[in-house]
């Protein structure tokens, strides 16, 4: 999927694409996210493993603040945007900061043409499962795929 030229936070002026200079932040914002899960999980949740420099350098990571507070990570694919990661500081919580991007995937992903988010969460991080549903998401399928128990998500655009 193409890029949309220019584009550094469509439809937010306050999240801009990642840099470089952004990496450190973006693994500081990712593993206090998630940290908590680790002992329920049994082992670090895949965002904390992820290559965050890699991320950032393909485009695909979005972060909100300075410092940086929250982000997503999304990969266009060919009929759907794919989120594959959102963390919100947990200081930060109840400020709106995780609403305020998951509208900017939503904004991102018509932006590119797409008509659909998808996205999956560990069935152990209950959470989610009661936060993507208030955001219009439906549950497609639960699958475990290895050691992973994945409940996965898709949200239809108008």
């Amino acid at each position: 999927m193409t890029e949309v030229p220019g584009d550094h936070g469509i439809g937010d002026p306050g999240i801009r694409q990642a840099g470089p200079a952004d990496v450190a932040a973006v693994k500081a914002v990712t593993d206090a996210a998630y940290h908590h899960y680790i002992e329920r999980i049994g082992r670090l949740p895949q965002p904390m493993e992820s290559d965050h420099a890699a991320n950032v350098a393909a485009g695909r990571v979005f972060v909100t603040g300075d410092p940086v507070i929250g982000l997503v990570v999304v990969d266009a694919r060919e009929d759907h945007l794919f989120l594959d990661n959102i963390a919100v500081h947990p200081d930060t919580h109840g400020r709106g900061v995780g609403r305020r991007l998951l509208e900017f995937v939503d904004t991102r992903a018509r932006a590119l043409g797409l008509s659909e988010v998808r996205l999956y969460t560990n069935a152990l991080m209950w959470e989610n499962q009661k936060i993507y549903p208030r955001f219009g998401y439906v549950v497609v399928e639960r699958r475990v795929d290895g050691i992973h128990d994945l409940v996965h998500y898709r949200k239809r655009l108008a």
